[in-house]
């Protein structure tokens, strides 16, 4: 059994340190004493998105109160290659927490959130904000199943438009579209961050297409098939780790 891994918001949690005291989150100590009934004595790791595993013991549990000790800290290298911002069209049901996990797994560097016009979900305000922080709170539970220690971020859900116009910061630029002339192959090895577009059900307009476009996004296929709006950007995703990422190392 692999050692279990918590994240430790830096924002809400004491510093980590090598002999420090640290008192977990509370979901992390539920998910500790109840679903992975840890006791006293037992090892675990914490991370807080600074690129370490803290290699700690918990030393005191009571009524849902857990302290682990830190004992060493190790350095993780398993950051992809390749910087992957995944800008997702806003999807309905659990298929949004479905591909920013698995995106987070395979390698994603940060998430934006896109509204789009055929996106079934509206969101604003708070509720916007509440939805992203759910989705960050998914993002955190990948990096604790996948062993990644550098957490990706979501953005607050933006429009398209004002997405684009804020001139993304990438030097690769695709959009996925079902009927683009180009496949990945074709393009040229990217030597800075790579930003993806993928619609949501229905997939992006010709005119969203065009626009993303006229921003300097390549229309790119992925096969003769339409894929889901979940299964899109994972193919993507494993695609560009297989040709430029460390999916074949």
């Amino acid at each position: 059994m692999s050692t279990p891994r918590f994240y430790c918001n830096p924002s809400s949690t004491e510093k980590l340190a090598l002999g420090a005291q640290v008192k977990l989150p509370e979901n992390a100590a539920t998910h500790a004493t109840r679903a992975l009934r840890l006791d006293v004595g037992d090892k675990i790791a914490l991370f807080n998105g600074d690129g370490q595993d803290y290699q700690a013991e918990l030393i005191f549990i009571k009524k849902g109160e857990v302290i682990a000790k830190i004992n060493s800290i190790k350095v993780v290298s398993n950051e992809s290659p390749i910087k992957v911002i995944l800008a997702q069209a806003i999807s309905s049901g659990d298929r949004m927490d479905f591909t920013i996990q698995k995106a987070v797994e395979m390698g994603v560097t940060s998430i934006q959130p896109i509204a789009s016009q055929r996106s079934v979900v509206k969101l604003s305000g708070e509720r916007a904000e509440k939805r992203r922080e759910h989705w960050q709170n998914v993002v955190n539970s990948a990096c604790e199943q996948s062993g990644r220690a550098i957490v990706p971020t979501v953005a607050m859900p933006i429009s398209l438009a004002n997405w684009l116009a804020s001139n993304p910061d990438a030097e690769t630029k695709v959009t996925l579209a079902p009927t683009a002339e180009v496949s990945f192959k074709e393009l040229p090895t990217p030597t800075g961050n790579i930003c993806l577009l993928v619609g949501a059900e229905g997939g992006l307009t010709e005119d969203e297409i065009a626009l993303a476009a006229s921003q300097g996004f390549t229309p790119v296929r992925l096969g003769k098939r339409i894929l889901r709006t979940e299964t899109a950007p994972l193919a993507a995703i494993a695609t560009m780790q297989t040709i430029w990422g460390d999916f074949c190392v």
